[in-house]
């Protein structure tokens, strides 16, 4: 039987970030029991030519509401970049997963061979599929910025594990 392009899809998002809201809860008490600015630690990065965690969320939250969009064919929400703290960032997450609960089923199933046209910000045009767009670009980049942003909190010492990484699956 054949999987459904949204339970390949909107739950893991979901899942996935709200294992992020609960790291950034343990990021948020981390830093106020340590007098870290959370300026410094949303400044932070694995690497030099890596984003730095403030980015690494705007674009695990990005690659989330912009594949169900596409997918859906609704406009996903523009969730700015305006962000300075660590609770901002935590009201960005709820606001993507407000937006990924509003999708049904039924909005992502079968679109699997749907033709999605991507623009990307430095005007080129990308041809995927929705199940290309979902398996090859989407998910995969979802990850990436979703653990490179643990990652990175990671390495300033909050104590956070693989279970605050998994997060908990939507009911």
């Amino acid at each position: 039987m054949p999987v459904s392009m949204y339970s390949v899809s909107i739950p893991v998002f979901m899942q996935h970030l709200n294992g992020l809201s609960g790291v950034l809860d343990k990021a948020i008490a981390w830093a106020a029991a340590r007098k870290v600015g959370e300026a410094d630690l949303l400044g932070m990065r694995l690497s030099p030519d890596m984003f730095t965690l403030a980015r690494q969320i705007r674009a695990t939250t990005d690659h989330a509401v912009n594949c169900a969009g596409m997918l859906a064919g609704k406009e996903a929400p523009k969730l700015g970049s305006e962000e300075t703290t660590l609770a901002q960032f935590k009201e960005r997450i709820a606001k993507a997963i407000a937006f990924l609960k509003s999708i049904s089923p039924s909005e992502i199933d079968g679109t699997d061979a749907k033709e999605i046209k991507f623009t990307a910000p430095n005007g080129n045009v990308m041809n995927f599929t929705g199940q290309s767009l979902l398996l090859g670009r989407s998910l995969p980049n979802f990850y990436f910025h979703a653990t490179t942003a643990y990652a990175i909190i990671r390495q300033c010492g909050v104590e956070i594990g693989k279970r605050d990484f998994m997060g908990t699956p939507p009911a």
